[in-house]
């Protein structure tokens, strides 16, 4: 291997792993910034064609484009410096030339100058002692310096890969963390939702509240932002005749709901498991949004958040919308958009903006993150009954089950059919729950007879039937009826 190839690999290498060390995978890591340009870079037909065909990898491959990109960058630092050495005796000055190119860069990515030295100081080591090797005797062998540089580097590189990694997993998702009883009220509802679902012989079919730590969970980039309690703030901007700011406990103090909300991502295949409920605590947005007094011109909204993200809604589908801090009766996770995050009736879950930081009234429409790259907009959400378990039963027949989702439409009925879709027949289906855009879980018996081709649609509380036609998730969400050949 070249002398210079291989002073960038170990020195990217070692500074990635100095700086997941000191920061573990948060937004201080030096990677993290860097896949923030490659998300935001990436053209919008490209990442519409990884969400439909790679799904939730893709995002494996942009955090390893990311690692690579840095490895470069503080690679290139050491090779800077290791030129400087060799020009005459100045192999200190190669080393701190190094360290200080790989500051500054980490500096800049993640503006944390004291965090950067875990980054700068591996990539400064590498360079000096490669530095020093240039003047070693003639005798001393390439190949014995290149393997104990290799072996230092990678022996370094792997602690501190593991003491990130602990870091890392030794942090709470939730903040503050979640201790003690949950409220009266919420336990009482998730109860009741105990009471409501349906007895079913499938292990395969969550309940009609979904644990914390089950729910489905996507961004934009895969560094959440940290914001504490303390430091967070909702500004309400734009065409208003009085701005209003409000902090954590401003909204705390404000009257307190429970909801019943189901999410459903949008970029999810048509029988994905993207689609979770849970209760929401927290205050509706409609009090904050009139005391800033929109004016009569004002149609829309754009909400942005603390990771960049940004979308556009008309102010009307924000009437009965929700700022949760609370989920499940526990403190928002940092992962789910803490401390607040709105919620907004019958709309696609990415559409519910987390880590919430400005609402801005606009009196023209303009475009949202994914409207930028080719998807349709803010919702509502497709009705869709999915197929997510057969069970064969003790007497021999078989169960279907799953879960039906319709937005704020409500779910009124989901059919079965057992032949292919020329006959159908009424499924169970659950009590609904309390609330306006929450699911229902279904299930149907019946006596096999050979394989079946089992087919579920279901039908909203509008009278409108899920339509037949399949199509793709990009760019307005999956559709068509759920299928599955199942054998006796």
């Amino acid at each position: 291997m070249d002398d210079r190839l291989r002073v960038a690999a170990l020195a990217g290498l070692s500074g990635i792993a100095g700086s997941f060390a000191a920061a573990g995978y948060t937004r201080q890591f030096v990677v993290a910034p860097v896949d923030a340009l490659v998300v935001r870079a990436t053209p919008g037909a490209i990442v519409a064609w990884m969400i439909t065909n790679v799904g939730e990898e893709a995002h494996v491959l942009h955090v390893a484009l990311a690692v690579g990109i840095a490895v470069s960058v503080l690679g290139a630092a050491a090779v800077a410096g290791r030129a400087v050495a060799e020009r005459g005796d100045a192999r200190l000055a190669g080393a701190g030339l190094a360290g200080v190119l790989a500051w500054a860069f980490t500096t800049l990515a993640t503006d944390a100058p004291v965090l950067a030295l875990a980054a700068a100081a591996p990539v400064a080591v590498v360079a000096g002692v490669e530095s020093w090797s240039l003047g070693a005797p003639s005798h001393d062998p390439g190949r014995r310096r290149a393997v104990g540089s290799i072996v230092g580097a990678l022996g370094f590189a792997s602690v501190a890969s593991a003491i990130g990694w602990y870091r890392t997993a030794g942090g709470d998702d939730a903040q503050p963390a979640a201790s003690g009883a949950r409220p009266a009220a919420v336990q009482q509802q998730l109860e009741a939702a105990g009471d409501r679902e349906l007895d079913l012989a499938a292990d395969d079919v969550p309940g009609l509240v979904s644990p914390i730590g089950e729910f489905y969970n996507v961004d934009i980039a895969q560094f959440d932002p940290e914001v504490p309690d303390d430091d967070w703030s909702l500004t309400v901007t734009g065409e208003v005749d009085a701005e209003q700011t409000v902090d954590f406990a401003d909204v705390r103090s404000r009257p307190t709901e429970h909801r019943f909300v189901t999410l459903r991502c949008v970029g999810e295949n048509l029988n994905g498991r993207k689609l979770d409920t849970a209760v929401w605590t927290g205050t509706p947005l409609k009090p904050l949004l009139d005391a800033a007094d929109p004016g009569g011109d004002c149609g829309c909204a754009m909400l942005r958040a603390h990771d960049d993200y940004f979308v556009q809604f008309p102010v009307d589908a924000l009437e009965n919308a929700f700022l949760a801090w609370g989920m499940n009766g526990r403190p928002l996770p940092k992962s789910h958009g803490h401390p607040v995050r709105v919620l907004v009736p019958g709309h696609w879950g990415e559409t519910n903006v987390k880590w919430l930081s400005e609402i801005e009234l606009l009196d023209e429409e303009l475009d949202g993150y994914w409207e930028q790259r080719g998807w349709h907009g803010t919702g509502p959400v497709n009705t869709v009954a999915k197929l997510w378990d057969d069970t064969r039963l003790s007497d021999g027949r078989i169960e279907v089950a799953g879960h039906a989702y319709a937005g704020t439409r409500g779910v009124e009925r989901v059919e079965v059919s057992t032949d292919g879709g020329s006959t159908w027949t009424d499924a169970e289906l659950s009590d609904p729950l309390p609330g306006e855009d929450v699911w229902r879980q279904w299930r149907h018996v019946y006596e096999p007879d050979g394989a079946r081709e089992v087919v579920v649609r279901a039908t909203d509380g509008e009278g409108q039937r899920q339509p037949q036609e399949r199509a793709d998730s990009y760019p307005s969400g999956a559709t068509g009826w759920v299928s599955k050949r199942i054998q006796p």
